[in-house]
C-alpha cells in the first residue's frame, strides 16, 4: 500500500497548525499589498489583513512561485510514496494548470496527482479532508484523484455581500452600480459553483439575504444533489472577519436544517479580499463515505 501525503494551498482555509494536527500540508498563497509580498499565515495573519484591507491598501493575489510548489513535492516525497495536491478551482487561478503540467515531468510523473475539482475556501476544504479520509483507507493517489474528480461540482457556496466597496475596487461591478447598490442598501448574493465566482441575487437586507442563501441549499438538496433531507451533504458556515455574526447565522440556520452538523470556519483571504469584512456564507458539499 502506498504512503500518500495530502497538500493544498492555504485558500482551502486550512491553516498551519490545523495542517499538522490533521496530518495534511498547506502551500501558504503569496499576497502583494502596496506591492510589498506575504504569504498568509506566515508573515500575514487574519487580522493584519482585514487591517490593511479596511484601511484602504492595494491587495493583490498571486499564485505560488514553480520553485516553492516542486519544492514542496520533492521534500514530500523524502518521506511518501506519493502526494495528492488540491489548489484552488482553475476557473478562479492559473495555478492548477501550471501544477498540472508540472507533475507530468520528472521527477513527479506518476507521484504527484493535481486534483482540479473546481473548488475553494470552505468546499476546497472538504475535498482535502476526503482525500485524507480516502488515503487512510488505504487509496492510491490516483484513485483518489479519480474519486475527487468525479465529485468535482457537488458543492455550493453562497455568499452575501456586505458592502460593494471591494467588488468595485476589484472592477466586478461599475463604480455606478456600486454607488445605485450602496443608495438602495443592497445585499449581493453571489454564488460559487464549479468554476467561478458569479451573481447570484440581490436583497434589501441581511435577513432577505440570508433567507435567499437558505432557499438555495435547499433548492441544491432537491435539485441538484437529490437528496431532499441533505442526509449525504456537508453543510458550513463561513466568514469574513466576524465570528460572531458566523454563530449567529448558524442558529438560525439550524432551524431549517436540524439535523445537520454546521461547521463554521473563515472564508479563505483570497475571496475575502474581492468581498470585503462582514460577508457571511452557506455552504453544501457531498459527503464521501468509503466508495469501496
Amino acid at each position: 500500500m502506498s504512503k500518500v501525503a495530502i497538500l493544498t494551498d492555504s485558500n482551502s482555509g486550512i491553516t498551519q497548525a490545523e495542517a499538522a494536527r490533521g496530518g495534511l500540508y498547506v502551500i501558504p498563497m503569496p499576497f502583494y499589498i502596496n506591492d510589498q509580498m506575504f504569504f498568509e499565515e506566515i508573515d500575514l495573519s487574519q487580522e493584519d489583513f482585514y487591517g490593511r484591507l479596511t484601511e484602504g491598501a492595494e491587495i493583490k493575489t498571486s499564485m505560488p512561485t514553480v520553485g516553492s510548489v516542486t519544492d514542496e513535492w520533492s521534500r514530500l516525497l523524502e518521506d511518501y510514496d506519493e502526494v495528492v495536491y488540491i489548489p484552488m478551482s482553475s476557473g478562479l487561478s492559473s495555478s492548477c494548470q501550471t501544477a498540472y503540467m508540472l507533475a507530468q515531468n520528472e521527477p513527479f510523473d506518476g507521484k504527484v496527482f493535481v486534483v482540479d475539482n473546481q473548488r475553494i475556501s470552505v468546499t476546497q476544504r472538504q475535498s482535502v479532508y476526503d482525500a485524507k479520509l480516502l488515503a487512510d483507507q488505504g487509496k492510491s493517489a490516483k484513485e483518489i484523484r479519480e474519486i475527487l474528480l468525479v465529485e468535482k461540482f457537488q458543492s455550493s457556496i453562497y455568499i452575501m455581500v456586505d458592502t460593494l466597496t471591494y467588488l468595485k475596487r476589484g472592477g466586478r461591478i461599475t463604480p455606478a452600480a456600486a454607488a445605485l447598490g450602496t443608495l438602495l442598501k443592497l445585499k449581493p448574493v453571489l454564488q460559487i459553483q464549479g468554476e467561478k465566482l458569479d451573481a447570484f441575487a440581490k436583497a434589501r437586507t441581511v435577513k432577505q439575504a440570508k433567507k435567499i442563501m437558505i432557499d438555495a441549499i435547499k433548492k441544491d438538496f432537491e435539485e441538484r444533489f437529490h437528496d431532499a433531507s441533505g442526509s449525504n451533504m456537508y453543510l458550513e458556515i463561513a466568514y469574513t472577519y466576524d465570528r460572531a455574526a458566523a454563530k449567529q447565522f448558524r442558529d438560525e440556520v439550524n432551524e431549517y436544517f436540524p439535523d445537520h452538523e454546521i461547521v463554521i470556519n473563515p472564508l479563505s483571504l483570497s475571496v475575502s479580499c474581492h468581498i470585503g469584512p462582514g460577508a457571511l456564507a452557506l455552504a453544501t458539499s457531498h459527503r464521501i463515505g468509503d466508495p469501496a
